[in-house]
């Protein structure tokens, strides 16, 4: 309501005229009446009296502002989105520009049965049954303003928070690092308290540890730690971590050793890996950390057997005192094993004619192949001697065979890269059979033929075949066939015909994943020596 006031006129009969930009037809009354202000009300109003002919002076210009509040905005206080079961939140509704009207507001939330009038509303000891959305708007006599954006609360169960640990040994005059979190990543606000022993209630200061600002503290001492998260004033809590048990490391530190001390084997071979703590009489147990993909005992030693590519890998090991399980030493440095598959892939020896068993007088030529410039064939002879070929030309040996020539042949690269290994078995018995059998070991699963000859007849027929001295096969087709070898045809054979014997040779076998050849060779005292392949 405006109201034109004459100060010592209230006796006269005053009509009034007034001033102001909306007042089309304006009143003649001392008052003017607006009935659902609008923006458009806004101006200058001022007012003067007339009586008869008389007029009073207009009155000083009076400007009423009629101005929309802005869209209220509900707050959190704290401005925590997710809280958990137990904490207090305040929801507040703001409304900017209409601070100074007297309002009441209304809610919408889910769980207000009777809700507030008031612009707060404090939820204390939170529910899940809070969480929900919730908006406001404020009302002044016949005026409501805009419903607000409407903001989510979600409450969940009490969290636990989490420990990790980048050690569980202190290394000796070092410190481990403890790192405390609270889960989901989007709550905020934690400060971290941290507890050592498990009766304890006393959060450790800065005399047991080092604190650092994102939830993590150094700690040189061991022992039993447990942290919970807190925040808001009351202070709310998580619950406690699991806690973590940090030993100590002693100055004794291990050493990996191999055994044999190759650190690249290859399929097939055996190695020990051993974990060696000297100094002092303590008895240990024994940790191994491996990046290969089979875990080693914790013992002192791990035995491969028959080793794969599956125990290539970086080995350390680590000792805990037996009679303090929480006293540990540092990590040793690892040692790198390499288990290959095909370790002579770059050089290998092919014989031709391709026999073991060969008659005196026969040319037998060994060529070794391989991107090696220089090669040379060597010999160790059924007397124990090694030698090397005397008839090299490039990387080809030639043999005019004697009974002296009998051996084991193989290639070696000037760079001492070399081949897997053959045997050749020379006929000292000029009338004699010899068996003819392949050089080098035949696949598991292939086929293969073994067929009988003398130095006048290539293939004889009626001819007895025996696998390890006993008779297997009388066939007038003079051959021993095999359709699918497997281990079990691995053995030594031999051929008879018309009473005399060929000599004996071995037959290897390998699976589909062969052991290339190795070579060893001993000679002792008494002339015993010894080859091994396939091992």
């Amino acid at each position: 309501t405006v109201r034109c006031e004459i100060q010592g006129g209230e006796g006269a009969q005053w009509t009034y005229e007034w001033r102001a930009a909306k007042l089309n037809t304006p009143p003649t009354s001392n008052e003017y009446r607006i009935i659902r202000a609008t923006e458009s009300d806004s101006g200058g109003y001022s007012c003067r009296g007339r009586r008869d002919y008389f007029f009073s002076g207009w009155s000083d210009i009076i400007t009423l502002t009629v101005s929309f509040p802005s869209k209220p905005t509900v707050t959190l206080q704290p401005s925590w989105t997710q809280i958990y079961s137990g904490e207090t939140v305040t929801v507040r509704c703001e409304i900017q520009g209409g601070e100074g009207a007297q309002w009441t507001y209304e809610w919408r939330a889910a769980k207000l049965n009777t809700p507030p009038t008031s612009n707060e509303y404090r939820i204390i000891r939170a529910t899940e049954s809070d969480s929900g959305g919730y908006s406001c708007r404020g009302r002044r006599d016949y005026f409501f303003s805009e419903w607000s954006d409407i903001i989510t609360l979600t409450v969940s169960y009490k969290p636990k928070a989490k420990l990790r640990a980048d050690n569980t040994a202190v290394p000796v005059g070092g410190s481990v690092t403890l790192t405390c979190s609270v889960n989901p990543s989007s709550s905020s606000g934690w400060k971290y308290y941290w507890y050592r022993d498990e009766k304890s209630s006393e959060a450790l200061t800065t005399q047991d540890a080092v604190f650092h600002s994102n939830g993590q503290i150094s700690v040189s001492q061991e022992g039993l730690y447990r942290c919970r998260g807190g925040r808001g004033n009351p202070v709310y809590y998580t619950e406690d971590s699991q806690s973590v048990r940090i030993g100590k490391t002693v100055s004794n530190r291990p050493v990996v050793t191999l055994y044999p001390n190759w650190s690249e084997i290859y399929r097939g071979e055996t190695i020990t890996v051993r974990c060696e703590i000297h100094g002092g009489d303590t008895e240990w147990d024994y940790e191994w950390e491996t990046n290969s993909m089979i875990k080693a005992p914790n013992q002192n030693e791990y035995r491969i057997r028959s080793a794969s590519s599956s125990n290539s890998g970086n080995y350390r090991c680590k000792g805990r005192m037996k009679s303090s399980q929480h006293e540990t030493t540092e990590w040793s440095d690892s040692v790198t094993l390499t288990v290959s598959d095909n370790v002579h892939s770059a050089a290998s020896l092919t014989v031709s004619p391709d026999r073991v068993q060969h008659f005196t007088s026969d040319s037998v030529s060994l060529t070794c192949e391989g991107n090696f410039p220089e090669w040379r064939v060597r010999k160790f002879s059924e007397d124990g001697r090694l030698s090397d070929c005397r008839r090299m030309t490039g990387s080809t040996c030639d043999i005019n065979t004697s009974e002296s020539d009998t051996a084991v042949y193989w290639c070696e690269s000037g760079s001492g890269e070399f081949s897997s290994a053959v045997n050749i078995t020379v006929q000292n018995d000029g009338n004699g059979p010899i068996l003819v059998s392949p050089v080098h070991p035949v696949t598991e699963g292939a086929s293969v033929s073994l067929t009988c000859s003398l130095r006048t007849q290539k293939i004889l027929s009626n001819v007895f075949f025996y696998y390890n001295d006993k008779l297997i096969q009388n066939d007038p087709r003079g051959e021993l066939k095999i359709s699918a070898v497997s281990k079990s045809d691995e053995g030594f054979y031999k051929c008879q015909y018309s009473g005399r014997e060929s000599a004996q040779s071995w037959m290897s076998v390998k699976d589909e994943l062969f052991i290339f050849t190795y070579l060893m060779y001993c000679k002792y005292e008494v002339h015993v020596h010894c080859f091994i392949s396939n091992v």
